[in-house]
């Protein structure tokens, strides 16, 4: 018998299930003490108007629990809530007249009402995890007054639209083919502008809020896990104003190079496994060994500069964006598939390694989601290294282009030698 089940007799008692919401309202009630005791510490003004101690709101979850027990169609449950609700009516205008507005204590007193219907009604688990709930909000206070000062205006709503797309869209799109000419259905097309802005939107909030102010090596790190072209051209811009920097510039570009690999490895594990084989071994070796070269290179550097923000970018979440990005990720799956099929392999090898010199999102997720029955799979995956490859050339025209080759030989270098590595690598998987 599992260990929960030799519990679940004594967590259905009605003594211990009164007891245990007792005990949770107590400690609720501790709780509550120790952050209005804080918040008077914020407050140099005067001390916050409380309604009881511990005890009462521990009374308060005994009489729900009571009340609920005595009539289970909750006439008498609802009559002592209409009791709790007045009882703090009239403690808030109470403290209106104190000049405090806060409802904090009276929304906690109705939660802490509901301890007695939870413990009858539902699991146990679900009681601990809602006494759990109040105490993390009731510690968030500071956490959310630093996060609301952060947050740019804007991004929520942003966010919020995402949601709706990626949580209520997706699922209505159909998975089977509309046209013969395209060849993948359009809930993989959708699917794969989700995964690339989730990935995205990722590193851009590790980077804006979580390190805003980090040393180049995590810039380059989260960079690259947002845009690693991006953040080469950024990290190339730094340059110019700290041409004394050199060491950790390169490393912190060359790492961001890294990270686009294992992004790329992300990719495939998220939209087709098919491609794991092939990829899995070489993209990992690529990105750590550029990754331990940028952190090697970096301790022997000043990388403990800090950078601003500015490589985060644009939010990635922004539906213009996406839609943009659906569109073009639509023109390469047909593009891809023409080209295969008048040209061959020796077409894709062209088209991947033109691409590079572009954004490469758009193309590799055409690989990964489309149908292409004229390539074989070693074909499609090579593919994706001779793009890899190639966008590592692009990134280091711009990393001399905007920095100047004295400062950003060593990151010209190591990004051309990476290039050439991977583009290698793609054509003998294509061969």
């Amino acid at each position: 018998m599992a260990e929960g089940a030799q519990f679940a007799p004594l967590l259905s008692a009605l003594w211990a299930r009164f007891l245990l919401v007792g005990l949770f309202g107590f400690l609720t009630g501790l709780e509550m003490r120790e952050y209005l005791l804080s918040k008077n510490a914020d407050h140099a003004e005067g001390s916050h108007v409380k309604a009881g101690s511990a005890r009462t709101l521990t009374f308060i979850a005994l009489l729900g629990f009571v009340l609920h027990a005595l009539d289970p169609a909750w006439r008498l449950y609802l009559g002592g809530m209409a009791a709790v609700v007045l009882f703090y009516l009239l403690f808030y205008h109470q403290k209106l007249r104190a000049g405090q507005t806060g409802i904090l204590q009276p929304l906690i007193a109705l939660v802490v009402y509901t301890y007695g219907p939870s413990a009858t009604l539902l699991p146990p688990w679900f009681l601990v995890l809602l006494f759990v709930a109040v105490v993390f909000v009731l510690n968030a206070r500071p956490f959310t007054h630093r996060l609301s000062e952060r947050i740019a205006p804007g991004e929520l709503v942003t966010l919020a639209k995402f949601l709706l797309l990626a949580a209520v869209i997706l699922p209505l799109m159909p998975d089977r083919p509309v046209a013969e000419w395209l060849p993948a259905t359009p809930y993989k097309i959708w699917v794969a502008v989700v995964a690339i802005s989730g990935i995205s939107y990722l590193g851009y909030i590790l980077q804006r809020y979580l390190f805003p102010r980090q040393g180049y090596l995590v810039t380059g790190l989260l960079g690259g896990l947002y845009s690693s072209t991006a953040t080469t051209i950024v990290l190339a811009r730094r340059s110019r104003v700290e041409p004394g920097a050199r060491a950790p510039l390169a490393a912190a570009t060359i790492a961001a190079s890294g990270m686009m690999y294992l992004r790329l490895l992300a990719l495939v594990l998220l939209l087709n496994r098919d491609f794991f084989p092939a990829t899995a071994v070489p993209f990992t070796m690529f990105g750590l060994a550029a990754i331990g070269y940028g952190v090697l290179r970096a301790r022997a550097g000043q990388a403990s500069r800090e950078t601003r923000d500015e490589a985060a970018g644009h939010n990635p979440l922004e539906l213009g964006t996406a839609a943009l990005f659906a569109v073009l990720f639509i023109v390469m799956l047909v593009l891809t598939d023409a080209v295969l099929h008048r040209f061959g392999n020796a077409g894709l090898q062209a088209l991947s390694f033109v691409v590079g010199f572009t954004d490469i999102d758009p193309f590799v997720l055409s690989l990964l989601n489309g149908h292409y029955r004229a390539a074989g799979m070693h074909s499609l995956a090579g593919a994706l290294f001779i793009a890899a490859g190639s966008n590592n050339f692009l990134k280091a025209i711009y990393a001399v282009t905007i920095g100047g080759w004295r400062v950003q030989r060593t990151a010209f270098l190591g990004l051309v030698l990476l290039g050439v590595l991977t583009m290698g690598y793609g054509l003998f998987l294509s061969f």
